[in-house]
């Protein structure tokens, strides 16, 4: 296939990236650059398969041209940070809705078949049903992440009633693994870098979330386009997560262990009253997996514990 891929030089992007080039397809990567990092695309540099365009999508311009007999486009350019879309929502309505707005009139003017976007567990909100299946309503975000996130869930859906494009929205967990730049356990190893014997810990500690290994997150995604590719509908959404949670406290205390440290005193600076890192901060999430891995086949090779760890490990061995 001839693909694009929006934020490869990202972190989950990147991890796409390589997948997609390992497999044949030639990748074109369009990023600015403003939480992407060269390195981690810098091995495919000389691939013949691979090509990089530094653009930034909130202004279509130099990068149109590359969605000419483009085959599928994978929309991951996005600001991640959900703490900085509360601080800053300006940041997110640019860089996450309105970007996407101008990918799918990319698409629409190129006649692209086919993106695949990064969604988030985020536009669930709070549900009352867990773990909260792909039909759950109503969708209540609690952050401007989320919203932004939904909102360009249903603008996606909404061009493939218009124009003839499909297209699969993925609802990710929580996902961990090489090359990520932000998130508690980054928070948590810097902050240990600092100072070895105490950690402040955003929150009451309590949060509970299901965390997926980019790996998984990788492979799932493939294995729900290959299956959604071979069904008629014009748009379909899948959980992709892992079956269990693991709450902050626990985290803290892998990674202590992992840097070989010892009586680390956790001090928590809880927001809110309940106990949230930050209003907005989703307290407690697992998704319902159970569709990609009935019609996909499908589940991860880690569960949550496992995958912090084995991520832990990685960026700890990095760093020193």
């Amino acid at each position: 296939m001839r693909t694009i891929v929006t934020g490869g030089a990202g972190f989950i992007g990147s991890h796409l990236v390589d997948k997609l080039v390992t497999q044949g397809h030639q990748v074109t990567v369009i990023d600015n650059l403003s939480s992407g990092k060269m390195e981690n695309i810098k091995q495919w540099f000389n691939n013949s398969l691979f090509n990089f365009v530094k653009a930034d999508l909130k202004e279509p311009v130099n990068w149109l041209e590359h969605f000419r007999d483009v085959d599928a486009i994978y929309h991951y350019a996005a600001n991640p940070e959900v703490k900085v879309s509360v601080t800053n929502p300006e940041i997110h309505y640019k860089e996450n809705l309105e970007s996407t707005f101008n990918i799918l009139e990319a698409c629409r003017k190129n006649k692209v078949p086919l993106i695949v976007f990064a969604s988030t567990s985020t536009v669930y909100g709070e549900p009352k049903v867990m773990p909260t299946p792909e039909t759950y309503n109503p969708l209540e975000p609690i952050s401007i992440y989320g919203s932004i996130k939904l909102a360009c869930e249903i603008l996606i859906q909404t061009y493939t009633k218009l124009y003839p494009m499909k297209a699969l929205l993925l609802r990710y967990a929580n996902i961990i693994g090489p090359n990520s730049t932000h998130g508690v356990i980054i928070d948590f190893i810097n902050k240990l870098k600092d100072n070895r014997k105490k950690l402040e810990i955003l929150g009451d500690g309590t949060q509970r979330k299901s965390y997926l290994h980019a790996e998984d997150a990788i492979e799932g995604t493939l294995k729900a386009q290959e299956n959604f590719e071979k069904n008629g509908f014009p748009y379909e959404v899948y959980n992709v997560g892992s079956d269990d949670q693991v709450d902050v406290k626990d985290i803290a205390n892998i990674i202590t262990e992992e840097m070989g440290l010892k009586n680390v005193e956790y001090v928590f600076r809880p927001e809110t009253s309940d106990g949230r890192g930050w209003p907005g901060d989703v307290k407690i999430m697992l998704l319902d997996i159970t569709k990609i891995k009935k019609k996909t086949g499908w589940s991860p090779k880690y569960n949550s514990n496992q995958a912090v760890k084995t991520t832990v490990q990685k960026i700890v061995a990095k760093k020193n």
